[in-house]
């Protein structure tokens, strides 16, 4: 994969996904793993070679038929990217509202996602007004309201505490028991040792290591991973 006419970003990347598994994406900074994660959710096609996404090639994939395939994908991107003039439940409708679902649907989905997320006491609560580690649950609830296939998730610790990170990697734990297939990226050694999860490494726009044992459901951390998040607190 390049940009343009610029230098090649990506190249000798080889590896498939188990449907419901859980994979750490990791490496340094300019390794690649935004690029990656752009092809696999298609925001870019790829300059050579074979992506393939839920069984279609996507550099051949009509564009037609490109929403479709991206409603079957949710990310989270580190920034957030909220629209700080909606609210918490506002934010996390808008991609229900674009599909022109009905607001009753919309209604009960999003309250039963945000009390799930441990955000039901803020729905009415704008971005700016919410903790960043709230602000990244709103963004988390957003990716999932669609009831993606697949999560990908850059950085989504990278601008909380460690606490909360690890807080943050039970709820995508959760996530996946529940069947999501999840690749997160991130640059924490701290969460890729605590979670035994399969690893992709990449350097300089190489797949360098590819840990092929499967994942194991559960961390053997006594609280309830169903709940990891109380309501109420600002985290």
């Amino acid at each position: 994969m390049r940009y343009g006419t610029g230098p090649e970003v990506l190249r000798e990347v080889t590896f498939s996904l188990k449907p419901g598994s859980f994979h750490f994406l990791t490496g340094r900074s300019g390794a690649g793993k935004s690029s990656l994660l752009k092809l696999m959710y298609l925001a870019h096609r790829p300059s050579r070679g074979l992506v393939t996404l839920f069984d279609e090639d996507i550099a051949t994939l009509p564009r037609k038929r490109l929403p479709f395939l991206r409603r079957r994908v949710g990310v989270v991107f580190q920034e957030f990217r909220l629209l700080n003039h909606l609210s918490a439940f506002d934010n996390v409708a808008l991609p229900l509202r674009v599909a022109g679902v009905r607001e009753s649907t919309i209604r009960k989905h999003v309250d039963e996602l945000l009390a799930w997320t441990g955000l039901g006491d803020h729905m009415d609560a704008r971005p700016p007004t919410l903790s960043g580690g709230q602000q990244q649950r709103v963004a988390i609830a957003r990716s999932l309201i669609s009831r993606p296939d697949l999560l990908l998730a850059d950085e989504p610790t990278g601008n909380v505490d460690d606490a909360l990170g690890v807080r943050l990697l039970y709820l995508f734990e959760e996530l996946n028991r529940m069947g999501t297939t999840v690749v997160i990226a991130t640059h924490s050694e701290n969460l890729v040792s605590r979670f035994k999860k399969p690893i992709l490494h990449l350097e300089d726009g190489v797949l360098i290591h590819h840990d092929r044992v499967e994942p194991v459901g559960g961390t053997g951390d006594p609280r309830d991973p169903r709940k990891p998040f109380g309501r109420g607190k600002k985290q």
